[in-house]
């Protein structure tokens, strides 16, 4: 027999690891990058895709350019853990479910996400092919009501923001989902990213901040 080891996410000032079962990740929750998608910034109820669980990075991770797409985009986030969960969650009470919070990178093949648009099939192969998602490592607690979140590649900004310019608040976003599927200890939440998505090229630094968290830092080989 194997053994398939469990994917984890560092902790900040913790030898601990948190152990991540699913990866769910909100889609088009900022009106700015709503817009910049194409699409209504009204108030719509939010849409979900998942990513698997093993496609987690830690920072400074060195990874090659994913094969089988000639725009890689990066999309920064606010990333939630959950320590438990249940389904049909109430508003009020969805942030005691919460873990920890920190900033991740989504990263998306823009061209097979497109092409599957057009042809009205899944995107999963254009969210979660591997190392698709890297996250730094979690702060303990929920997030705070407002905290800027950017993005830069070799130090050049490209997306910035605050995360209280989501649509859907984290609450929210907890609250739906578990309406969806029951969530449990060990899910992460990506919630949306802000306008400037933008491609990335092989040999560019990608880095992703979230005040009050540690960064995520990836590298792509040349």
């Amino acid at each position: 027999m194997f053994t398939v080891p469990t994917p984890t996410v560092a902790i900040a000032g913790s030898a601990d690891r948190f152990p991540v079962r699913r990866i769910f990740c909100v889609g088009q929750n900022y009106a700015d990058h709503t817009r910049e998608m194409g699409g209504d910034p009204d108030r719509q109820p939010p849409f979900f895709f998942s990513k698997p669980a093993d496609a987690v990075v830690d920072t400074d991770a060195e990874l090659p350019h994913p094969p089988q797409t000639h725009d890689l985009h990066h999309e920064v986030e606010l990333v939630i853990a959950l320590h438990s969960g249940g389904s049909d969650i109430a508003v009020a009470d969805a942030l005691r479910h919460v873990f920890g919070h920190g900033v991740g990178i989504d990263l998306t093949r823009r061209d097979l996400q497109a092409a599957a648009k057009a042809a009205g099939r899944p995107w999963d192969m254009a969210k979660g092919f591997d190392a698709s998602a890297p996250v730094g490592p979690l702060t303990r607690g929920g997030p705070p009501a407002a905290a800027g979140i950017a993005l830069t590649i070799d130090g050049e900004p490209r997306q910035s923001g605050n995360i209280d310019q989501m649509i859907w608040s984290v609450a929210e976003v907890i609250a739906t989902l578990s309406g969806l599927v029951t969530l449990a200890p060990g899910d992460l939440v990506f919630t949306g990213t802000p306008a400037g998505v933008g491609p990335i090229r092989p040999g560019q630094e990608v880095r992703g901040t979230l005040d009050g968290a540690a960064p995520i830092t990836v590298r792509f080989r040349p």
